[in-house]
């Protein structure tokens, strides 16, 4: 062994479970090569015939009855992929061959992704919140500016990120991993102008009761630009309803990822492969991936792929279910290889799919479906896939699938895949993923013939309080364009009161009256588990005048809602900024 390893003029060869692996012993002026331990017919590397010049490439020629061998894109292919050769890792993979060891790097166990993150925790309604998902088991992040002010509020073992949503670097992404979903409860502080009892009494009976002023940063600071912050801090870790691209659409067909081909001549093999762009390959006409060539079974060879470089940052996939591809099927059966590790030699997680001839169609792989497979053998003992660190992905063609099985509609010879997008998804029925407490009356200070007279104060001091609705409008748009699933919340009024009364749901932005905290973080709550909540803008309020005060007999509580009822006969699309260019609604 020790002679493959110090001479440079000794080719590393592959065995045939995908290792690279060598042995070499001298025979006169012959070096025979041979693949790892199986019974592989040698291949004879001859001086002589290095050294022809009539050579257009260096080839290394099999005995009888087998194909020559391109050493040459061997080469190609392992310098493409890695780079220049490490000589470290070559005898590493040696060896790993000899031993049949695993891989040298095993993927990381994934955290849990089912954490709510809660924003303005320690507001009237964010608190609750908090209070309302503990009591379920659902596990809870904080994210609060004042850390002694969350502990002592929320409890010292609450988990908690300290950070404010005006202040863009105190967002890192990376306190946001494993969030999964978001109650945003964040809201510019108003209050008394002459100040206020040490209790907050005078801000819990609301502005109505006295003159205002904004405390702390503005209305633009904390709904608009706070907005934008928190957004792209937690963007990756939610997810996007229409899933995330990562191959495919504008612009992204060769630039993003880099494919390249990796096919049997790493075991020896003669099948070939390549990636194209053909521009006018999609089902609209416009350009497409396009994974083709030719597998044949000679030097025991059978199979082809193309595989993307290393990305230089992992894909954080774990907002999602599963890798959507849009292909154009010839009716085989082909691999998705998906990877956690940037090591070359390392377990694959792979899920199979059937393709119908002469057919656009979508395939859907949940994560849950990939099979950890290492050199063609399944690993039952590995990590789990990990979603948040996808690092490579891979589209192969081959003979077996996986610990000896043939593929069922494998045949030799030419194949085309064309493939127009790649996409990691989110499973069907979506709920919101970022649930957001407005205000009632958001549209209202531009909106032509209202009479100011008979709206809230909020609504008539819009301009004395900093545009505070203007901006709260503003915020909003910013979730709507975002493409997070999302729902937004439009209390009236909010009072200390508690949950259980009548409630009236209503879109178009022309309600008045109030509404009690508990009850908003309960529909805070019911709305991020409801399919029937997505992309939903409304206002909420209590059928309790203003001049009842609601009470609760507790001997005799009111039975609890079903919130569902109310989403279902909600709208999408509905703002209330259509009377903003239309007839003023009636209030």
């Amino acid at each position: 062994m020790s002679c493959c390893a110090a001479s440079s003029s000794s080719p590393v060869l592959a065995n045939p479970r995908g290792g690279f692996a060598a042995s070499c012993s001298t025979r006169r002026n012959h070096r025979v090569i041979f693949l790892g331990s199986r019974q592989f017919s040698p291949i004879i590397y001859s001086p002589a015939r290095r050294a022809s010049s009539r050579l257009s490439r260096r080839e290394v020629i099999a005995f009888a009855g087998q194909q020559s061998w391109d050493i040459g894109r061997f080469v190609r292919t392992l310098y493409f992929f890695n780079g220049p050769p490490n000589p470290l890792k070559i005898v590493e993979s040696i060896l790993s061959s000899f031993t049949g060891s695993a891989p040298g790097e095993v993927p990381k166990k994934m955290e849990s992704s089912d954490v709510v993150l809660v924003t303005g925790a320690t507001g009237g309604v964010g608190r609750r919140v908090v209070d309302i998902l503990w009591n379920k088991g659902i596990p809870v992040r904080v994210l609060a500016r004042n850390e002694e002010k969350a502990r002592s509020m929320l409890g010292p073992d609450v988990d908690l990120i300290i950070g404010d949503v005006t202040k863009e670097n105190s967002l890192d992404p990376k306190y946001f991993k494993g969030i999964k979903k978001v109650v945003n409860a964040v809201s510019v502080i108003v209050g008394p102008k002459e100040g206020d009892t040490p209790d907050r009494q005078k801000y819990k009976q609301g502005i109505k009761f006295f003159e205002p002023e904004i405390k702390g940063p503005s209305p633009e600071m904390v709904e608009y630009l706070g907005m934008q912050n928190l957004i792209n801090a937690v963007k990756n870790s939610v997810g996007l309803t229409e899933g995330k691209l990562l191959f495919g659409g504008t612009g992204n067909l060769s630039g993003k990822i880099v494919w390249g081909a990796l096919d049997d001549v790493v075991m020896g093999g003669v099948s070939e492969s390549t990636f194209q762009i053909q521009p006018t390959g999609s089902e609209t006409d416009g350009p497409t991936g396009l994974f083709k060539g030719t597998v044949s079974t000679s030097n025991n060879g059978g199979f082809t792929s193309i595989r993307t470089k290393n990305f230089t940052v992992p894909e954080d996939l774990s907002a999602y279910d599963g890798i959507e591809l849009r292909v154009k099927g010839d009716g085989r059966r082909y691999k998705l290889i998906v990877r956690t590790s940037f090591e070359w030699d390392t377990v694959g997680y792979i899920a199979s799919f059937d393709t119908t001839k002469g057919e656009w169609q979508s395939v859907k792989l949940p994560f849950s479906s990939l099979n950890p497979v290492f050199r063609a053998r399944t690993m039952p003992d590995a990590a789990p896939f990990d979603a948040s660190n996808v690092t490579s992905l891979q589209l192969m063609f081959s003979k077996f699938e996986y610990d000896g099985k043939l593929n069922p509609t494998f045949t030799e010879g030419p194949f085309e895949l064309p493939f127009s997008s790649i996409r990691a998804y989110i499973n069907e029925p979506i709920t919101p993923r970022f649930v957001h407490v407005s205000s009632a009356g958001v549209t209202r200070p531009e909106r032509p013939g209202l009479d100011l007279s008979k709206q809230p104060p909020a609504v008539r001091m819009n301009k004395e309080l900093g545009s505070i609705l203007t901006y709260k409008l503003k915020g909003e748009d910013l979730i709507r364009e975002s493409g997070i699933p999302y729902t937004i919340v439009r209390p009236c009024a909010l009072t200390e009161e508690p949950a259980g009364a009548d409630l009236i749901f209503d879109q178009g932005d022309n309600i008045t009256g109030k509404i009690s905290r508990e009850e908003i973080a309960f529909i805070c709550v019911a709305a991020l588990a409801s399919p029937n909540a997505v992309e939903k803008t409304f206002e909420v309020k209590s059928t309790v005048p203003f001049s009842e005060p609601f009470v609760v007999d507790p001997s005799n509580p009111p039975p609890e809602k079903d919130y569902d009822v109310y989403f279902k006969e909600l709208k999408a699309g509905i703002t209330g900024k259509e009377a903003l260019e239309g007839t003023p609604a009636q209030v």
